[in-house]
């Protein structure tokens, strides 16, 4: 028998390549994190600037971005909050913390978030100094998971600009299509609320009827996908009701500068 193969030597060639492999994986981890960081970065930065409506081809992201204003908001007031610093804030971080946090009942979560943070942060963009859109964090429960991504507003706080996801688990071609350029495109100039402010936003079964009254307030469904499609209706409900960002979009309403 060569001498070579044996057991113990067989185990110690495995072990030291999985030692190496180990080392390397970690290795590369570690030195690739800041560039992992920053790639998250950029893509959030491109999809707040997408539901916006201000990403363009000819212009650097970062640099684009730099004419949004990013601001921390009491969720139960709808006040800014100058006391928590957006470097500090983590969303995942404060909707697990009792402290920063609240249960929702069965009645209200409608999202199924089952908490939901006391504050956020949300994005401002203005045409030198008139407010020219609101883009708002939202999350909730699709089929496989949760879908999160930015809703904007126009100045009127009413009028969508745009719906951007950017991260969800729902199934390629069916769910996944909320990711689709052309479903996403017709929620541009869909409103939200009815005259007496009831939250009338939803995407219906089927193509909507452009000859009905309710067709400004319609997203045609997703074939194949009504359990997306009611996720992304209940999480808009939700978030632009009175326990998501219901108070904030009143004093912006109220505020003559669009300011609080």
């Amino acid at each position: 028998m060569n001498n070579n193969d044996t057991i113990r030597k067989t185990l110690i060639v495995a072990v030291s390549l999985c030692l190496v492999c180990s080392a390397l994986i970690s290795f590369s981890a570690v030195e690739l994190r800041d560039l992992q960081e920053a790639n998250k970065t950029l893509d959030k930065q491109s999809k707040i600037l997408s539901a916006a409506g201000l990403l363009d081809d000819e212009t650097d992201v970062t640099e684009l971005f730099q004419s949004i204003e990013a601001r921390i908001v009491n969720l139960e007031t709808g006040e800014f909050d100058s006391e928590i610093s957006l470097t500090d804030y983590e969303e995942s971080a404060f909707s697990r913390n009792p402290a920063t946090s609240i249960e929702l009942t069965a009645e209200n979560d409608i999202a199924l978030l089952k908490r939901r943070e006391n504050f956020q942060t949300v994005y401002l963009h203005y045409d030198f100094d008139s407010l020219n859109a609101v883009i708002l964090p939202v999350r909730g429960y699709g089929l496989w998971g949760t879908m999160k991504g930015y809703l904007a507003l126009e100045p009127d706080l009413k009028t969508i600009i745009g719906l951007e996801f950017f991260d969800h688990k729902e199934t390629p071609g069916l769910g996944g299509e909320i990711d689709n350029p052309k479903w996403k495109s017709i929620w541009k100039g869909k409103e939200i609320y009815s005259d007496s402010g009831d939250i009338l936003i939803s995407v219906i079964k089927g193509s909507v009827d452009k000859s009905s009254t309710l067709a400004k307030y319609q997203v045609d469904g997703l074939s194949g996908a009504t359990i997306t499609s009611n996720g992304v209706t209940n999480l808009l409900s939700f978030w632009l009701g009175d326990m998501g960002y219901g108070p904030l979009i009143d004093r912006l309403k109220q505020s003559e500068v669009k300011d609080v």
